[in-house]
């Protein structure tokens, strides 16, 4: 069974940075795409930016040239570095493995 955990999430002011981490088992990670999607009070879930598993990665247009996904695979482990965050960046980040979700991680963007 996959199993999903992401950590590295809190309070940040505008402009600063956080790194999101997605620790998984029972499976390889290696051998999928992962992906990061967020979720912000009163909207949908919206996907973030997601890597193949030749590495190739992809970004939503809010968060391009700010936001870096990348991959440990001797860790298992997915993350999501983010800068120059804003207000707007707030949310549940969770992590997705084909139909395998994590429970989230808060970030909150405030002064």
């Amino acid at each position: 069974q996959v199993q999903l955990v992401e950590s590295g999430g809190g309070l940040v002011q505008p402009g600063g940075s956080l790194r999101l981490s997605c620790a998984a088992s029972g499976t390889i990670i290696s051998l999928y795409s992962m992906a990061w999607y967020r979720q912000a009070p009163g909207k949908q879930r919206e996907w973030v930016a997601s890597i193949t598993f030749l590495g190739r990665e992809d970004y939503a247009d809010s968060v391009k040239g700010r936001f870096t996904i990348s991959r440990d695979n001797a860790k298992n482990t997915v993350y999501l570095h983010m800068s120059s965050l804003k207000p707007e960046d707030t949310a549940v980040y969770y992590c997705n493995e084909r139909m395998s979700w994590g429970p989230g991680t808060q970030v909150t963007v405030s002064s």
